[in-house]
């Protein structure tokens, strides 16, 4: 599947914005000018397909994922015509061969590994290709073609080899991008910072029927389709978002670390339980999972079963950080009292659970083997305590499973974590908190630090404000900065420190808004919680 070939190129080479943002064609080339004369080139075409392949077929892009020391996941989706009803593209029923490479370099003078895969309607016309034998720590170019047609360029990178902290990391994570309620704006100019790695923490799509979810500032573009139940629906769905220019652009700059929340599948889920009875909604959940593995740069051991999937897992970036990515959804009791903001008392019972007890055994197990300079868990739902002035809280959040919220954060502090940080997504609004070992009592130490990202653009444009004035900041102390406009986080973890800017663009229902840091904290080496620095 795989070979390996060398040379060097001393040509200059374009700039990676160039090469990722700069809106390459999908151009129509030969198979000699693409990938040489390598047999698996001569071997690629379709099985069964009668007529050729005709139109684009990458128009949803490329991406990547799952870094570890010696390999990455490559990933793309064949759909010559994306919104097709049936959700497999304009394809129709046939098999076709699609081939990979990946490169030292943007031109591809210096290929390391080539390979081929086989898709099919079976598998929505998605590829995985999980391409080893990678050099630690190193940048790559990777792209795909198929038939007549080349794909844009991709960039990834590999994680450095164990026991090695490096010069740090550029890490960015966004959340919450509802198509109808604006523009993804902030996915390009998070690509436009080139990060190294980027975690996506949930709500990638949305499950309504258009118009079923309205911003307060309108509806800018409509969703194809009723609301997604069917395995067909979901493609489509997933192929509408990935056509938005910004999200490829995203996906092409970095590998992503990725975890559903509930709009994968069905607002605010728990479980088996839907938000309003349906009559299966296990196989909605089958559908949603087959249609997320599929669109996702996710590995095999990842593919679901049924109505279920493995997702909880940790991606170790040599010896700085680890990130334990968690599934909050699939595994929890239905939230209590109703769910919504209330008093109920339901939430402080120690035997619910937000996790799982397979979970959150090996959460904790993962604590006590970790020799990370930090311990980042990325997940979903906001983390912190929060009450409102009636005293009430979110049941859908680790508020409303307070036994679960208490073992997980006693966990690090047990295991002798040397610095744990929370990343958030969910709840459309940036926000930075201390965590605290016991929220009555002020002077209850700093165990962790929370960083939650507003969305990519649902609830519309937002608006900004002075976030010392907000009563949240005032009710709840441990609370340092909260902001309502679009956007996402950056950050950069070194050895001694991390820092987080908090990055906002004015509006999303118009496309091209321009992005800036809203506020930037520090967290120090051993030192949890947050010291605001001037904003870069």
């Amino acid at each position: 599947m795989s070979a390996s070939t060398g040379g060097k190129s001393t040509t200059s080479r374009p700039s990676r914005r160039q090469v990722l943002l700069g809106g390459a064609a999908l151009t129509a080339i030969t198979t000699a000018s693409v990938l040489g004369s390598h047999p698996t080139a001569r071997a690629a075409g379709t099985r069964g397909a009668g007529a050729p392949l005709r139109g684009d077929v990458f128009t949803l892009g490329v991406a990547s994922g799952e870094p570890d020391q010696h390999s990455v996941v490559l990933w793309t989706r064949l759909a010559p015509t994306p919104l097709a009803d049936d959700g497999l593209g304009g394809l129709g029923r046939r098999a076709v061969t699609v081939q990979w490479e990946i490169a030292h370099d943007e031109r591809f003078r210096h290929v390391v590994r080539r390979g081929h895969e086989t898709t099919g309607p079976e598998a929505g016309y998605a590829v995985h290709a999980e391409v080893a034998g990678l050099e630690p720590g190193r940048e790559y170019f990777y792209r795909f073609r198929c038939g007549r047609f080349l794909s844009p360029t991709g960039r990834t990178r590999t994680a450095p080899a164990p026991g090695v902290l490096g010069t740090g990391l550029m890490m960015a994570f966004a959340s919450c991008a509802q198509y109808e309620h604006g523009y993804f704006t902030a996915y390009r100019r998070l690509a436009e910072d080139e990060p190294d790695l980027v975690l996506h923490l949930g709500d990638y799509i949305y499950e309504y029927g258009p118009g079923a979810h309205v911003s307060p500032d309108g509806v800018v573009r409509d969703h194809r389709g009723p609301e997604t139940e069917t395995l067909a629906q979901y493609r489509q769905r997933y192929a509408q978002y990935r056509t938005d220019p910004d999200l490829r652009a995203a996906h092409a700059v970095a590998p992503w670390l990725v975890v559903p929340d509930d709009h994968e599948v069905d607002n605010n889920w728990a479980g088996y339980v839907p938000e309003h009875p349906q009559p299966n909604f296990a196989a909605r959940r089958a559908n949603a999972f087959r249609a997320y593995y599929e669109n996702m740069p996710l590995r095999r051991r990842n593919k679901p079963t049924g109505s279920r999937i493995r997702l909880y897992r940790t991606v170790a970036w040599g010896s700085l950080a680890n990130f334990h990515m968690l599934d909050t959804r699939q595994y929890r009791d239905d939230q209590a009292c109703g769910d919504g903001w209330k008093v109920c008392e339901d939430a402080a019972d120690p035997t619910r659970t937000l996790t799982g007890d397979d979970q959150e055994r090996w959460l904790l197990g993962q604590f006590r083997r970790s020799r990370a300079r930090w311990d980042v868990l990325g997940q979903q739902v906001f983390f912190a305590r929060k009450v409102n002035d009636e005293g009430a809280m979110s049941m859908e959040a680790w508020d409303g499973y307070q036994g679960s919220q208490d073992r997980v954060s006693r966990g690090w502090v047990a295991a002798g974590v040397r610095n744990p940080v929370v990343l958030t997504g969910d709840v459309h609004t940036h926000w930075a908190n201390e965590l605290k070992a016991d929220y009555s009592d002020p002077d209850s130490p700093v165990i962790g630090t929370e960083l939650v990202t507003s969305s990519v653009t649902s609830g519309g444009d937002g608006a900004d404000s002075d976030p010392a004035d907000h009563p949240d900041l005032q009710r709840n102390p441990h609370i340092k900065f909260r902001s309502t406009q679009r956007g996402y986080v950056r950050t950069r973890l070194t050895r001694h420190e991390l820092r987080a800017d908090f990055r906002v663009v004015d509006h999303v229902t118009r496309p091209g808004a321009p992005a800036r840091t809203r506020a930037s904290f520090v967290v120090a080496d051993r030192h949890p919680g947050l010291t605001e620095v001037s904003p870069r």
